[in-house]
């Protein structure tokens, strides 16, 4: 553990203008108010936030961000308040440590709802001051480092998955290599403890089998490059033990047909050095096709620059080589840590972190720990892919991600009104994976709406986030909608009149907020008809005579709403525009829509029933049917050809029972009404290819 006045001379050393009283008084504050207080390992507990405060020396951080890593844990495990740090350590100490401390101890809260309301704090603090994400990294770094202390085998490993899920890619976004694979490491050393021995192991044989062999390359590799009268530093290891367990996942392959097990480094003296010695090294060896990586003139998101090449050895050994200048390696092993020395006087590269507005703008979305997890974990993880606008604005994204995941990262209201997609210059659709380099057009409307289904096919956080916000509004609106239409049927049956007054008298007698809320509880069934009319007429339901009473088998009418997000077509009969239907609605759900013939409604006892009508502007909906076919060549094509000729869509087709002379098949159509899926039923049953047809 360092020493008081080993800290002090450290922060000294890099910065002769910091307050030493102020780093003597915060070393001292921490022992003291830790005390007693031992660490798994039986270490004092203050020995942890000195470290931490030693790790952020090594990054030559301002006397700020020290001071609050040697008090980042007084709040939580001492009598100290936020008060107390602001008093004797001033307003931006007491701020950076209020960001850093975790919510742990929130009992009532699951695991989920804990972790999400620590993390929502966390990035809310990180937006306003990135340094609490560099304090928090290497509190992590240090926790990780004696987490085998830790008897509890799970607590271990749930620490080691939130490392590994959460804050390990949060170093990588803000290009702390260092701590990202160190994180990794030990984090994967206790979740998958035997695929760690066994990589671990071979690394260990290759390195005393073939140790020599690194330092033979990188030798061959300077004598290439100083024979054309270049200046470099040249470094050979092996791969990290995570990076080739993924890479062994992804590619489902074992540990010997991994062949670019070795990497080298190449610094060189100044850029243009670096696309030379890229030439130079491929003109001397092979290159793979599709390796090579420019990180110059294209940087990733977190500010990462160097050159990526995989090269062809002797004896067909791959291996790859990262080239790049003193400055780009040093920015690229501490990231924003290096950009945030001492001299900076507390300024942000903003040009870093764009993705930290996208984290904010997904926790302002979602509507749950479940969800803020998710979407913020999709945010941060590392697989990028780089795509352009026609006019040659770069957006980095996650590979997977589609033309809807690029529109919203480009504004969200521009993935609001999307309609469609051109990828260099060709119409796609919208679930088409981008690749690197494409060139997206959005089209867009006025009219347009994001639609459900795109969270089938979206990749990346903030899309889901704002899908998911829009869809809840939208089911919300068409809640209040059926609200409303029942709250008139209600009020025709109260004994007088009601007007304005009554209603927002109503309002404030239910303690809602607004009259909106008043109308969604009515239409989710949070409140039943007898207490909308005493809100509305006090002791007006107690004077009601009982044949005015709504019951489970009195239907109450409700015309002129179009199924949207509150309504959910019935699986079981497939209502189409021009069924006679009927709705039932129970408390926190939607509105389940039947045809008014369907068996199934018998189960409906404990629903409310509501007498729905179709809307006139219905665009349609799915229909299914049974056909048995002949079995002979070309029924399938015949039934196909009905379809076409009467312009209905297959959403799905599925062979349900096949026999000698009848193959039969359930079949789903996009129809307009009842009409026309009737018309479609009897042209089958006239034609020679079909036995049998009918609606399910």
């Amino acid at each position: 553990m360092l020493r008081q006045y080993e800290l002090v001379e450290r922060v000294l050393a890099y910065d002769p203008d910091a307050d030493e009283a102020m780093l003597n008084r915060a070393y001292v504050f921490t022992v003291q108010k830790h005390g007693a207080q031992k660490r798994a390992s039986g270490d004092p507990y203050f020995s942890h936030p000195v470290e931490v405060a030693g790790l952020m020396t090594e990054l030559k951080l301002d006397q700020d961000t020290i001071i609050t890593a040697l008090l980042h844990d007084t709040v939580e495990d001492t009598l100290t308040t936020v008060a107390d740090i602001e008093r004797l350590f001033g307003p931006d100490v007491a701020r950076l440590v209020d960001g850093v401390t975790k919510l742990s101890k929130i009992e009532t809260m699951s695991e989920n709802e804990r972790a999400a309301e620590n993390l929502r704090k966390f990035l809310l603090a990180m937006s306003e001051d990135l340094r609490v994400l560099l304090v928090k990294l290497a509190d992590r770094l240090h926790n990780m480092r004696t987490l085998h202390y830790i008897r509890s085998e799970e607590k271990r490993r749930r620490i080691s998955r939130e490392t590994m899920e959460i804050y390990a890619p949060l170093a990588e976004r803000v290009g702390m290599y260092e701590y990202m694979r160190e994180m990794q490491l030990l984090a994967f050393e206790q979740i998958e403890p035997e695929a760690y021995s066994t990589i671990t192991g071979r690394l260990a044989a290759i390195r005393s089998e073939e140790g020599a062999q690194v330092d033979a390359i990188a030798l061959e590799i300077k004598k290439v490059l100083a024979g054309a009268g270049m200046r470099v530093e040249i470094s050979g290891r092996e791969k990290h033990p995570y990076s080739i367990w993924r890479k062994m996942a992804e590619r489902h392959v074992s540990f010997e047909q991994i062949s670019d097990i070795m990497a080298f480094r190449v610094i060189t003296e100044n850029e243009d050095d670096c696309y030379r010695a890229q030439g130079l090294l491929h003109r001397a060896w092979q290159m793979i096709p599709g390796r090579f990586k420019d990180y110059i003139s294209t940087p990733k998101m977190n500010g990462y620059r160097s050159l990526h090449t995989s090269l062809i050895y002797s004896n067909a050994m791959r291996v790859e080589v990262q080239i790049k200048t003193h400055e780009m390696h040093r920015l690229n092993e501490y990231g924003l840590a290096a950009h945030w020395s001492y001299k900076q006087g507390g300024t942000q590269p903003d040009a870093q972190i764009g993705w930290v507005r996208d984290l904010v703008e997904i926790l302002e979305a979602s509507h749950d720990a479940e969800e803020l997890l998710e979407n913020t974990k999709m945010a941060i993880y590392q697989d990028r892919i780089f795509a352009f606008t026609p006019k040659g604005a770069l957006f980095q994204l996650p590979k997977g991600s589609t033309p809807i995941d690029f529109a919203f990262a480009v504004h969200t209201n521009l993935g609001a009104a999307a309609v469609g997609a051109k990828i260099n210059g060709r119409h796609v659709p919208l679930r088409t994976t981008l690749g690197n380099g494409d060139v997206v057009e959005i089209i867009k409307s006025r009219n347009s709406e994001p639609q459900l289904s795109w969270l089938g096919f979206v990749v990346t956080g903030k899309a889901r986030a704002a899908i998911r916000r829009f869809v809840r509004q939208k089911e919300r609106g068409d809640v209040a909608a059926i609200g409303r239409k029942l709250y008139d049927e209600i009020a025709e049956r109260l004994p007088s009149k009601i007007g304005k007054k009554a209603l927002a008298d109503a309002v404030k007698r239910l303690k809602m907020a607004t009259e909106e809320d008043f109308m969604f509880a009515i239409g989710s069934a949070k409140i039943d008809d007898r207490q909308v009319m005493e809100a509305l007429v006090p002791g007006s339901a107690a004077n009601l005579p009982q044949e005015n009473w709504p019951s489970q088998q009195r239907a109450i009418a409700v015309r002129g709403l179009t199924p949207g997000m509150a309504f959910k077509l019935a699986d079981c009969c497939h209502p189409v525009p021009g069924d006679r239907i009927v709705g039932l609605r129970r408390p926190e759900k939607g509105v389940e829509v039947h045809a008014i013939d369907c068996l199934k409604l018998a189960d409906g006892i404990d629903a409310d029933w509501i007498d729905l009508s179709w809307d006139s502007r219905t665009d349609g909906a799915i229909g299914r049917l049974r056909a048995e076919l002949y079995n002979r060549p070309g029924t399938l094509a015949e039934m196909a050809g009905i379809f076409a000729q009467n312009h209905a869509n297959v959403v799905n087709l599925e062979m349900t029972q096949r026999e000698k002379p009848f193959h039969t098949y359930e079949v789903d159509l996009e129809v307009r009404d009842l009409a026309h899926l009737t018309r479609i039923v009897s042209a089958l049953r006239a034609s020679d290819a079909v036995a049998q047809a009918e609606r399910i």
